[in-house]
């Protein structure tokens, strides 16, 4: 879709923070891009390659696909990151391209602020500019590389 910002992330006709982490037939995998304000190091965004809108529009390879990364992902933040907990959510109100949110909290984070929005308001929160995301895209690309079955 021509005005869609997931199609055009893919397409590679818009620049988003950090490398493509992984990318098959199904799935895209990247950092989530704040338009240049700093990142909150590992916010992941794991997308479906076809223009579909929910979870429901999702055919069954498609669904594999997409929980296989997910968890794979996910383990890839608690190894690579040290990350301790990865809360993950759609919600597909602003961009109706299903993607996923995959979000970690790490050791420390204050009670208060945990959740997939509140780790954003701890002072002492990772928080990172794009040479960071790319290291840290880089981590997670090559455990992803050297750990194809976990």
């Amino acid at each position: 879709m021509i005005d869609c910002f997931i199609c055009n992330k893919h397409t590679g006709n818009i620049q988003t923070s950090g490398v493509t982490i992984y990318e098959d037939e199904y799935v895209y995998v990247s950092h989530i891009d704040r338009n240049g304000n700093p990142n909150y190091l590992g916010h992941i965004m794991i997308d479906l390659k076809r223009h579909a809108p929910t979870l429901g529009d999702m055919n069954m390879e498609e669904a594999k696909a997409f929980g296989m990364i997910i968890a794979r992902v996910s383990k890839a933040l608690l190894v690579s990151q040290d990350a301790e907990h990865i809360y993950s959510y759609v919600l597909g109100d602003a961009v109706p391209h299903l993607h996923m949110h995959l979000v970690p909290r790490y050791p420390n984070t204050p009670k208060e602020y945990w959740g997939p929005n509140a780790v954003y308001d701890w002072e002492g929160a990772p928080m990172g500019d794009n040479t960071d995301v790319i290291k840290l895209c880089n981590r997670l690309k090559t455990y992803l590389e050297n750990n194809p079955y976990e």
